[in-house]
């Protein structure tokens, strides 16, 4: 009898940003060299709920909004065919602790850098460099390539 070997599970947060479609589409690459499968993560928050000035706004439209956005996303990344094994995952939730949490059953966790010049490396609290600091499993940031068909 045969064992099946562990699957390697890759994270990756979507967040509509150029950086977030290469991370997504390096793990993909990733996952399919080793086996893995991977999971397509994409954090909303309903922005009535995010601070005091927000509007009261109905949760159940912000989610459909957010599965629509995601769901558009991932065709953009994958226009044709999704690779087999995508897994989709919406979570209301703020991007770096959803992703962090969902780093502590993964193999791996991959994320984008918006790359906007020096500036944005020296602001704390970026979604990347918070799970860089904080993920249970190893982080990957991907840079958008700078031809975005890669």
């Amino acid at each position: 009898m045969q064992s099946a070997e562990p699957t390697h599970r890759v994270v990756v947060g979507v967040d509509g940003s150029p950086s977030s479609y290469a991370a997504l589409r390096w793990a993909a690459r990733y996952a399919q060299n080793f086996g893995g499968v991977v999971e397509a993560v994409h954090a909303w928050e309903t922005p009535s709920e995010v601070g005091w000035s927000g509007p009261a706004i109905d949760p159940d439209f912000d989610l459909a909004q957010a599965r629509e956005r995601f769901a558009a996303e991932l065709h953009a990344v994958f226009p044709d065919e999704r690779p087999p094994g995508l897994q989709e995952r919406l979570v209301e939730g703020d991007p770096s602790e959803v992703l962090i949490r969902a780093s502590q059953e993964a193999d791996l966790l991959v994320v984008g850098r918006r790359g906007r010049g020096g500036f944005t490396r020296a602001m704390l609290g970026s979604v990347s460099q918070r799970c860089a600091q904080h993920a249970v499993c190893p982080v990957v940031v991907v840079r958008q390539a700078d031809d975005p068909s890669r």
